[in-house]
């Protein structure tokens, strides 16, 4: 059989005129909202050196990085599977601020592989980073940040979901597990598979054998801290980390359908670095919207700058948006020695009209257009009128 050569790869498609608009108008409310929120817009570049790319990420985007080799250098280059560890970069070597710096972008990445089966292998990615700032203020400030942001989408009926990667770290540092302990006891908790973690943890002493097995079930709302500070290992750090998570809860509590704790979110543990976030919303069991706190990525690239951020994919915005909102679209006659006509175009152009010029020799597919409205000669002077495409001809 003869493959179609405008046949597209699996996972990757073409965004259509309705869609894509979407997409853009989307795009465009939420850098807005990022602006006014003092975040300033940076613009990485699709390909780097694959180092670049991957530095203090672990192994989480190994897999989901193409990579190719740069005919120029010889050195192996990737196309960028996240946009966080490019901003990170561009923060700690090319801004080289002192102080909190708040930085946001939208761009394409590409995965080897999709996320979900549901999931395109091209997300449209946009997102927000605080550096700089350690403290829960901007872990506060960045949840809160992206929930205003996928309520200007007009997507309601949020679940928040918190948890914090230290929690499982401060019990494995303190038992003095080895490094692949360690990698296996992460395997199996972040797969919640308790039988497994039990088998795994026969050989551990009894206070972090019951840690971690107790892990997998806190999970809910604020009455799992209360568990967790009963049935956790008194440590010092494990207290710090709960009043912690109980403090944004308190900040956030309001502003989403549903929040909840979960002290066995483990994803992206080699690369976030504390509290963690993802959000959901409608019947989709993927999570539309996560973050969390990376500070050991600053300093993977030689500067120590704490920092928190989220993503979203704005395609996958754009499928559950309540987003109806369709600008006028007018045809207008072609008369380009028509002043006063190009006048009245550009008129209505500038309030946000979309006006699309009539080109000769096309009548019988001005229905393709999606003009409700025409230009119309009244008098001497052009007005607007319901446009009906099977009218021949206009005045």
């Amino acid at each position: 059989m003869i493959m179609q050569k405008w046949l597209l790869p699996e996972y990757i498609e073409d965004l259509l005129p309705g869609e894509a608009a979407r997409v853009e108008r989307l795009r465009r409310r939420i850098l807005d909202l990022f602006f006014a929120h003092g975040y300033e817009l940076v613009v990485p570049p699709m390909l780097e050196y694959l180092e670049s790319l991957l530095t203090g990420t672990g192994h989480d985007l190994d897999l989901k990085t193409f990579k190719l080799v740069d005919q120029l250098s010889g050195r192996m280059l990737g196309l960028r599977a996240d946009m966080t560890p490019q901003v990170a970069r561009i923060d700690a070597h090319l801004l080289n601020r002192r102080g909190v710096t708040r930085l946001c972008y939208a761009g394409t990445v590409l995965h080897t592989q999709p996320s979900g089966l549901l999931r395109t292998r091209e997300p449209m990615q946009i997102g927000a980073e605080i550096y700089g700032h350690a403290g829960l203020e901007s872990d506060v400030e960045i949840q809160a940040l992206m929930l205003r942001a996928l309520q200007a989408t007009g997507v309601n009926g949020i679940h928040l979901d918190i948890g914090h990667v230290s929690v499982f770290r401060a019990l494995i540092t303190r038992a003095g597990l080895t490094a692949e302990q360690e990698a296996d006891l992460f395997q199996v908790l972040q797969a919640k598979d308790v039988p497994a973690l039990r088998e795994l943890s026969s050989g551990l002493d009894a206070v972090t054998r019951e840690a971690l097995l107790l892990l997998p079930e806190l999970y809910g709302g604020p009455e799992v801290l209360a568990t967790a500070r009963a049935r956790l290992p008194d440590y010092p750090e494990l207290t710090a980390y709960l009043d912690a998570l109980a403090r944004i809860g308190r900040a956030l509590n309001g502003d989403v359908k549903e929040l909840c704790f979960d002290l066995a979110e483990l994803r992206g543990y080699h690369y976030h670095s504390g509290v963690v976030f993802a959000a959901y919303a409608g019947n989709r069991p993927e999570a539309i919207a996560r973050g969390g706190r990376y500070d050991e990525v600053g300093r993977a690239f030689g500067r120590a700058r704490p920092a928190t951020g989220f993503t979203m994919d704005l395609r996958e915005l754009a499928e559950m948006a309540n987003d109806d909102v369709r600008p006028l679209r007018v045809l207008a006659p072609y008369r380009p020695d028509d002043l006063a006509l190009q006048a009245e175009i550009a008129r209505l152009r500038a309030d946000g009209t979309v006006v699309v010029p009539d080109l000769p020799g096309h009548e019988a597919s001005r229905a393709e257009l999606n003009c409700s409205q025409q230009l119309v000669a009244r008098n001497g002077t052009w007005r607007l009128e319901p446009f009906d495409p099977r009218q021949p001809d206009r005045k």
